[in-house]
């Protein structure tokens, strides 16, 4: 007669269908059904790039404003649903057309085989290695969503007006600790900004450079001119570095959640760490991104892959 399982074969058996229900990505998830996905994407990453420094930047935050509502499913791509419309993303995410010409070159190699969640993921990456900044293997294995949210986009994504508790908490309801924030904010060193999101700091706080006020209110009214830009990094706005953090020290930041970084709170000694090292910061930012890259992905049998990232299959 055989013998009874052990609690411990129990619970290991229990661990393996766990494991298997949410399968782990991998870099070389596409290494046989799509060889070629990464230089793919590359090429297409570096056009757009030179068309446009600024869309490195716009690709990565597409992706993170993607894994932070619902997870990294692609679903701020759907035309449908509301997300992409959503407050935080209306006439401010950009970058979509981009993502279609990636799908469009990808599907011609390798059909049905690569998510739009994935090619947002490769596409961050991408943007932020050629404007300078750190390269890394991209875990990849993503499937992409059937459904977008509104709701999540307008309650997870945290505002340029957020105090340090209000990023800390939203970071956190994402499994991402405030170090990862910090240097996830980062990112702020590349990009530009709409009046309309800074012009509370720049006419109204007063932990703030008075010079560097002064700049930004000559493009930014008190009232009218909503979509006038200004470099979110001033120093080297289309270069992946630390100086966004340095800005910081000087009160230079151009958001009022930027400053709340460097401002006599939890985050300050790093932020004086990332300023004095550019291997820290990026080592650092490299390992967050990662950590996101892995919220919420759909994966096995769950969700499906897009033909067209605008729209589910039909």
């Amino acid at each position: 007669m055989a013998a009874s399982p052990t609690l411990m074969q129990c619970l290991v058996a229990i661990s393996l269908l766990s494991c298997a229900a949410h399968a782990q990505l991998s870099p070389t998830f596409y290494a046989s059904s799509c060889p070629n996905l990464q230089s793919i994407v590359r090429s297409a990453m570096a056009q757009a790039v030179s068309n446009e420094r600024r869309m490195g930047a716009s690709l990565l935050r597409l992706f993170f404003h993607d894994c932070f509502v619902q997870g990294c499913d692609g679903s701020i791509l759907l035309d449908a649903g509301g997300e992409k419309t959503a407050g935080p993303n209306l006439n401010s995410v950009r970058g979509f057309d981009v993502i279609d010409t990636i799908k469009k070159n990808v599907e011609a190699a390798c059909p049905g085989v690569v998510s739009c969640a994935d090619i947002l993921a490769l596409a961050a990456r991408d943007g932020t290695n050629l404007l300078g900044g750190p390269s890394w293997n991209v875990p990849l294995g993503r499937r992409d969503s059937t459904t977008a949210s509104a709701a999540l986009a307008n309650s997870n994504l945290p505002p340029p007006t957020a105090s340090l508790g209000t990023l800390i908490s939203l970071f956190g309801r994402q499994g991402l600790s405030a170090r990862d924030m910090t240097a996830l904010s980062g990112a702020h060193t590349i990009g530009s900004a709409r009046c309309t999101t800074f012009r509370g700091r720049i006419y109204g706080d007063t932990d703030i450079d008075a010079s560097f006020a002064a700049l930004r209110q000559q493009t930014c009214p008190r009232s009218g001119g909503d979509g006038n830009l200004a470099p979110i990094d001033a120093r080297t706005p289309t270069t992946f570095d630390t100086a966004y953090f340095t800005d910081l020290l000087s009160q230079r930041g151009l958001f009022h959640s930027d400053q709340e970084l460097f401002n006599g709170g939890s985050q300050d000694a790093l932020v004086r760490q990332y300023s004095a090292s550019a291997s820290l910061f990026n080592g650092d930012f490299v390992a967050a991104m990662i950590k996101m890259g892995n919220i919420g992905t759909l994966t096995g049998t769950a969700g499906q892959i897009r033909r067209n990232c605008r729209v589910v299959n039909s």
